[in-house]
């Protein structure tokens, strides 16, 4: 059994050059303004993501990403460079689809870190789009397919406005999509197998297969189609961020025993690790992760609520004792 020294977690303040105006860990650092979706948007948005964080004109980041599903975000200023699958991407203040992650995606910015985006659910590109995942896999491409930026959308999201209001106004631009379009919701099995990554992420797909009616035949076919991955590496990952977020700082500390009794051991743990974020826990945790903090806590929060552990708008065990509720 892996040791429980393994999530010790790095413990730092608040970073320089930087102010987080969306939120921050008890640790002071930062995080987005991120919350479930309207009901009426539930189908197809797993998440709304403001991330309000002004910083110095010098600022540089060298971090990264790991997203299990894809977003459209607004880079809202900045320079930033992205190693993808087809090499060094660099873009400027743009909106961006960014596909999910087979593995931890590097990347730099110099200037404001400031984003927002909208996180789709699996099977929502496709019906949304006409778009499967695998071609999205590990990339990142120019281009805003929800028009969140027609209309005037643009000058809306002014800096003078608080992160609540940049959340209220994209929010409403998706909905304005949604009920142009009258999509079909994506497919019930691709959300069953969502939560299952949530709640139970060592299940074995021919377990889930089994559990559901299908073949494990059918159940890879639609994982790929609608995550990018193949079933197993899908909750490979699960796990892997899970302990990531555990090792941040922004989970809830009495599932710490669970992700670790999840590997049979320490050098499973670390191997499994590695093969998602190129380095062992313990020099992960050495140092702070800007990015990724933001990144993976917007995970960590929908993945209590969709397990119902956390009510929407409810404070977060590793929020700021000052911040206000995301709500």
């Amino acid at each position: 059994m892996p040791e429980r020294a393994a999530l010790n977690i790095t413990r730092v303040g608040e970073p320089p050059g930087m102010v987080a105006q969306s939120g921050k860990t008890r640790t002071g650092m930062p995080l987005s303004l991120n919350r479930a979706a309207a009901d009426d948007l539930d189908p197809w948005i797993a998440r709304i993501v403001v991330a309000k964080v002004e910083t110095t004109p010098d600022f540089r980041l060298d971090c990264g990403l790991c997203n299990d599903i894809a977003f459209e975000r607004l880079l809202v200023g900045g320079e930033w460079t992205v190693k993808t699958v087809d090499g060094p991407r660099r873009f400027g203040s743009e909106p961006v689809l960014v596909g999910p992650h087979s593995r931890h995606m590097p990347v730099k910015c110099k200037g404001t870190m400031s984003t927002l985006g909208v996180g789709f659910r699996p099977g929502a590109l496709r019906k949304l789009f006409g778009r499967d995942l695998p071609s999205l896999v590990d990339r990142i491409e120019p281009g805003d397919p929800m028009g969140l930026l027609t209309d005037g959308g643009a000058s809306n999201f002014s800096k003078e406005a608080s992160a609540a209001e940049w959340a209220d106004l994209l929010e409403e631009r998706v909905r304005y999509f949604i009920e142009r379009l009258q999509p079909e919701p994506p497919e019930p099995l691709s959300s069953a197998f969502e939560y299952a990554s949530f709640a139970n992420p060592n299940i074995a797909p021919g377990e889930f297969a089994d559990a559901h009616g299908i073949s494990l035949r059918t159940l890879e076919r639609t994982v790929r189609r609608d995550f990018g991955l193949p079933p197993r590496t899908v909750l490979r990952r699960a796990r892997a961020l899970d302990l990531a977020a555990q090792l941040l700082g922004i989970s809830d500390t009495t599932e710490e025993q669970e992700f670790l009794l999840r590997y049979f051991d320490q050098s499973h743990l670390i191997r499994e690790f590695q093969a998602f974020f190129g380095v062992t826990p313990q020099a992960f945790r050495k140092s702070p992760k800007l990015l990724l903090t933001i990144n993976l806590e917007t995970r960590a929060a929908r993945r209590l609520e969709e397990l119902d552990r956390l009510r929407p708008g409810e404070k977060r065990p590793w929020q700021a004792a000052t911040q206000a509720d995301n709500s």
